[in-house]
């Protein structure tokens, strides 16, 4: 297998694994507000959470940022914490939109810290950072593009299929999330 397909299938098995809960219940908090008909709005969404782990992985892996790992494993479940409220107060009309954007850039920068401890463990060779960091990010954002999908399907279903109203889904997973994440935080408190 090329380096291109052995990192691209890292990443995509990193992102995709149950093990990973963290990203995945961020990835779920972060959909819970938007339906089938807003793919577009959840496509960009899903490319800034991207961008920012893209760019705190490159940090990383470069050496040039380093932030203890016991930190970074506290923030990560604060991210979703944050989500949900932010879900539950209801700052998602259009006219916000790109606040969520920025949001998911930003936290995207965190969860890309607790990425970087996986792949810096995962490089070869240190020499040739670029075409691993290409393909795991790659494999990731494929890997979350599987995940959304299956977050947008179930919430369709739930929405057009059974009925349920969006606010009430809104509040039941954002809920979910939030109780999900503030344990998480508790068993991640690095002080």
């Amino acid at each position: 297998m090329s380096t291109f397909g052995l990192y691209l299938r890292l990443g995509f098995e990193h992102i995709s694994d149950l093990a990973g809960i963290d990203h995945i219940l961020f990835l779920v908090a972060l959909c819970a507000v938007y339906r089938l008909q807003q793919w577009k709005h959840i496509l960009i969404l899903v490319t800034a959470f991207t961008i920012g782990h893209s760019v705190t992985l490159a940090w990383v892996s470069l050496g040039s940022v380093t932030i203890p790992s016991q930190v970074i494993e506290f923030l990560i479940p604060t991210t979703i914490v944050i989500v949900a409220v932010n879900n539950v107060l209801g700052h998602t009309s259009t006219a916000k939109m790109g606040r969520n954007y920025a949001m998911a850039l930003v936290f995207g920068l965190i969860h890309g810290m607790g990425f970087s401890n996986y792949f810096r463990a995962l490089l070869m060779d240190s020499g040739s950072v670029v075409l691993p960091l290409l393909s795991f990010n790659l494999g990731i954002e494929l890997g979350q593009l599987m995940v959304v999908g299956i977050i947008v399907g179930v919430s369709f279903v739930c929405l057009n299929v059974i009925g349920a109203k969006q606010r009430d889904w809104t509040v039941f997973v954002s809920g979910g999330a939030f109780g999900i994440g503030l344990t998480m935080m508790a068993e991640t408190w690095p002080w």
